[in-house]
């Protein structure tokens, strides 16, 4: 069966805000991430991409980003966990995005 679910994907820069450059290597970013995600006990996946980003005045960066997915996670502790990854990772700003998936859990074995 089924289940429709929301689908939480947060969208987090690796360039510092202020100096426009990756300040460390991006698996020290992951460790903070996943101490993050430990702290509010929420199980997530995570790609690393490249992408562009326009800042508030216009200038444009391309940088690492990692994307986190979650699922069926409370938006307050989304909201929060957003908000921890802006500030610590130093952004302007983090990109949440919700939509509706549908998941089921499939299980198996071998069998002799």
């Amino acid at each position: 069966m089924h289940d429709i679910k929301v689908k939480t994907t947060i969208y987090v820069g690796l360039n510092d805000s202020v100096t426009g450059v990756q300040k460390f290597d991006t698996e020290r970013y992951i460790e903070v991430m996943h101490h993050v995600f430990r702290h509010y006990q929420v199980p997530f996946s995570y790609h690393q991409i490249t992408g562009g980003f326009f800042h508030e005045d216009g200038r444009f960066t391309q940088e690492n980003t990692l994307e986190i997915s979650l699922i069926d996670t409370d938006r307050d502790t989304v909201m929060n966990i957003a908000k921890d990854l802006c500030a610590f990772f130093h952004q302007e700003s983090v990109l949440v995005s919700e939509a509706p998936c549908s998941t089921v859990f499939v299980q198996e074995s071998m069998r002799d």
